[in-house]
C-alpha cells in the first residue's frame, strides 16, 4: 500500500519530535511536542499540527520566521511542501537571534 506525505491513517509509527527555541519555546509553553503519525509529513503538515496543539497564541507567526532543523539538515529556504519529515525525526524551530 502506498504512503502519500501527510496521509497519517494507518497504524502508529515513533512520533515526530517538534522541538522549540527561544521564543517560539515562550510561545509554545513547552519545550516539545511529539505529534503522533504513521506515515512521513511535508514540513508545513508538521508546522500545521505544531500551531493547532497551541491554539490562540502567535506560534505560528514565530514559526514562520524561524530557521528549521529536520534532524541535524538545515531547511533553509527550501518550499516545506517539498521538505519531507519522516516518523522519528526531529524539527527544530531557531528564531532569529539578536547579536553575535
Amino acid at each position: 500500500m502506498e504512503t502519500r506525505a501527510g496521509d497519517d491513517t494507518g497504524p502508529e509509527t515513533a512520533p515526530i519530535t517538534v522541538r522549540y527555541w527561544a521564543s517560539a519555546r515562550a510561545e509554545a509553553g513547552v519545550e516539545s511536542d511529539d505529534l503522533a503519525v504513521s506515515a512521513t509529513l511535508s514540513l508545513s503538515d508538521v508546522v500545521r499540527r505544531a500551531a493547532a496543539l497551541h491554539p490562540d497564541t502567535r506560534l505560528p507567526v514565530v514559526l514562520e520566521a524561524c530557521s528549521v532543523l529536520v534532524g541535524d539538515q538545515p531547511v533553509k529556504s527550501r518550499d516545506p511542501d517539498s521538505v519531507l519529515v519522516d516518523p522519528g525525526q526531529t524539527v527544530e524551530f531557531l528564531p532569529p537571534f539578536a547579536g553575535g
